[in-house]
């Protein structure tokens, strides 16, 4: 009996083992799988914009091929590289202030009635403003130079950080703030200790999205109020017909946006992994 009790446990371990294993090879595929999705996509995007422009005989100053553009950031390597790293801190730099101010807007609109009902029609009415109408009010105040750029970079990408921080906060349940309070706990208790955790998956949220705001705002900036930065150099491009290196600038700047956001993505899974539980969860 025992010796059949113990062929039987050693069968039952080996088949979960197999399981085990098994399903441990099933992620590891995945997650190669998920690594190898942005680089295939990416690849066969500039492939087919390749064979296109070539099969219709499309003008490189129409639209230039992927090829073109390359040579185009081989040529002007350095341009890039200089004016991508300006336009990198002042995005930076206002993505910092508007990181503070919409963090303690959030919390001050999330924490008070009264506050939110003042003060959100106002920031709907700036956030419905053009950034690009307020560029040369930003000029005239502050003349030409890198500080335009940092403030529209700051005031187009703060609204979205206000507006999840307080949502995070506004989605605390009554029941659990009405057993808090029965509890002896204060409001500020409750902002403190479960409004500021809720309301953390909402604010990197924002993030990701504010980051591209910003960059949007800065090279706005740079192309209207600037001696550098990847908007300069685009505001140049544009004057001397160089479409190659007009696309070139647009790829610089897509690859910076994209490291960025991967920054905050990783900060995100890193500071929320916690609420992240779908497997739909990006």
């Amino acid at each position: 009996m025992n010796a059949e009790a113990d062929s039987v446990s050693a069968a039952a371990e080996a088949e979960a083992r197999a399981v085990r294993e098994a399903a441990a090879r099933a992620r590891a595929s995945r997650a190669r799988r998920l690594m190898l999705a942005p680089w295939l996509c990416t690849i066969g995007f500039f492939l087919l914009w390749e064979a296109a422009c070539r099969i219709f005989g499309v003008s490189s100053y129409v639209l230039p091929t992927p090829s073109d553009i390359l040579d185009a950031i081989v040529a002007y390597w350095w341009p890039l590289l200089f004016h991508s790293f300006h336009t990198l801190w002042m995005t930076t730099a206002g993505f910092v202030i508007a990181i503070v101010f919409g963090l303690v807007l959030g919390l001050a609109l999330g924490a008070s009635r009264f506050v939110h009902a003042g003060v959100y029609p106002l920031l709907v009415g700036f956030n419905a403003i053009p950034k690009v109408a307020v560029v040369p009010i930003l000029v005239i105040r502050f003349g030409v130079g890198w500080l335009p750029a940092v403030l529209t970079a700051f005031m187009i990408s703060f609204f979205p950080i206000v507006v999840n921080v307080a949502t995070g906060l506004a989605t605390i349940e009554p029941e659990v703030e009405d057993v808090l309070r029965a509890l002896g706990a204060r409001k500020l208790d409750i902002m403190l200790k479960v409004g500021v955790p809720r309301s953390l998956p909402y604010f990197f949220g924002s993030l990701k999205v504010a980051i591209t705001l910003a960059y949007v705002g800065s090279v706005i900036a740079e192309y209207n109020a600037s001696r550098n930065g990847i908007g300069n150099l685009m505001a140049r491009a544009s004057a001397d017909f160089n479409v190659p290196l007009l696309f070139a600038a647009l790829i610089a700047l897509a690859v910076l946006g994209i490291m960025i956001y991967a920054v905050m993505a990783w900060l995100e899974r890193r500071m929320t992994g916690w609420a992240q539980r779908s497997q739909f969860a990006a």
